[in-house]
């Protein structure tokens, strides 16, 4: 399997000394994972942050082996990282993603959204231009994997949204054994409660 393609960084897990097992979500070929040799070095580090995208190429021997994975740096957030609402807000979703996918499944629209959400939290001046969108962006990966139902108003403040999805995203696609994952969420509506109160 070779695949190459422009890709969001969704999660870095160290693996040995230097390397990582990084998972990278492409338009046309959806969630995909792959070692990166060095990655935890000074030159990839600054490359692998969530929220990055990355031009990548896969390598694997086998379909459905985790082979390696090279990246060039195609678009930093790191200028953001400073920023605490918004490191959680990156955090949150591409955990989220991460977490949830199926390996290999192309999801477009929801490629699409989770740029235009990136793209939002980087480039808003504060979190009232962006929370709905992180709202909205759960509410569409809930219903591209089948659980749609029960959608909170578009007018509910963004806050009341998350509260609305959380219980969904607990019971339906993240369950207990994802705690840290919602932790990440948990950080993130604390922080938006007082932002945008």
């Amino acid at each position: 399997m070779q695949v190459t393609a422009d890709a969001i960084v969704c999660a870095v897990r160290s693996h040995g000394e230097v390397g990582a097992i990084v998972r990278c979500f492409t338009a046309e070929h959806g969630l995909l994972a792959g070692y990166v040799q060095g990655a935890r070095g000074r030159t990839l580090r600054p490359v692998l942050i969530a929220g990055n995208i990355v031009k990548g190429e896969w390598n694997a021997r086998l379909a459905g082996q985790l082979g390696s994975l090279k990246v060039d740096l195609a678009h930093s957030r790191a200028h953001i990282l400073g920023e605490p609402l918004a490191t959680a807000a990156i955090d949150w979703v591409t955990a989220l993603t991460a977490a949830t996918l199926p390996e290999a499944m192309a999801y477009p629209k929801l490629h699409s959204a989770l740029d235009g959400v990136l793209s939002a939290i980087e480039l808003a001046p504060a979190a009232r231009r962006w929370a709905g969108a992180v709202a909205g962006y759960e509410e569409l990966l809930l219903s591209e994997l089948g659980y749609g139902e029960e959608e909170a108003q578009q007018s509910d403040a963004p806050v009341a949204m998350m509260a609305h999805n959380r219980e969904r995203l607990v019971q339906h696609m993240l369950g207990e054994r994802r705690a840290d994952v919602m932790a990440a969420r948990e950080r993130l509506v604390e922080r938006l409660k007082r932002a945008v109160a």
